[in-house]
């Protein structure tokens, strides 16, 4: 069966998802049989109803952006899962932890059994995976010498990196970076929170780089 041919969402009142699946269970080997059993309630788009978490890691695989996205945890930042979960959204090839290797799932909302996630225990270990991989490091952090986000032209293979919420980018970071960028603000607050700052960020490569044409 093809995946137009899925049935309908049942009409659960606020529960989402779908029930057990309507007629003949597909053999495709994509389709995990306790969801076709039971339903699926997880929060994925309709193309990945009923698919097992490997497939649909797969299929996001074949799709990847090539920019990272790394935040410093030196602070066991609250913000990480935020940050995960929109770099699902986004599509993002990986996203980096620097420092604390434990951060907080919550806020991921378990975007993180899709999404490639790798450990660094210091700055130096994520600029040296960068320049491995030909990856221009983007610092997002409003200091001296920044330039606007909104008018820079970020590179395609990037990581786009983030401090920890209130302190901000270690000197190693920033000294690290290829260009520094900062996200316009109008208000009396001296920063944005970081998970929001993320988000921006990436928003603003996805404008430059994605096809927006494949966009669910």
């Amino acid at each position: 069966m093809s995946d137009d041919a899925l049935p309908g969402p049942t009409d659960w009142g606020t529960t989402v998802g779908v029930g057990p699946w309507a007629g003949p269970w597909p053999a495709d080997q994509r389709y995990d049989r306790q969801l076709l059993a039971e339903g699926d309630r997880r929060n994925v788009v309709d193309r990945y109803r009923y698919w097992t978490v490997e497939a649909i890691v797969a299929d996001l695989d074949r799709r990847r952006h090539p920019f990272h996205v790394a935040i410093e945890n030196f602070g066991h930042d609250l913000n990480i899962g935020t940050v995960v979960r929109t770099a699902n959204a986004f599509l993002a090839a990986e996203v980096h932890v620097v420092g604390r290797r434990r951060w907080n799932r919550r806020g991921a909302m378990v975007t993180d059994r899709y999404q490639h996630l790798r450990h660094h225990p210091d700055v130096g270990g994520l600029l040296a995976f960068a320049a491995q991989e030909g990856l221009a490091v983007v610092a997002v952090d409003n200091g001296p010498g920044a330039v606007p986000i909104e008018t820079a032209e970020l590179p395609e293979r990037s990581v786009l990196l983030f401090g920890q919420e209130g302190p901000g980018l270690t000197e190693e970071a920033r000294k690290g970076a290829a260009i520094t960028v900062s996200i316009a603000q109008f208000g009396s607050t001296r920063s944005i929170n970081a998970g929001v700052a993320a988000g921006i960020a990436m928003h603003a490569w996805i404008r430059q780089h994605a096809d927006l044409g494949a966009s669910r």
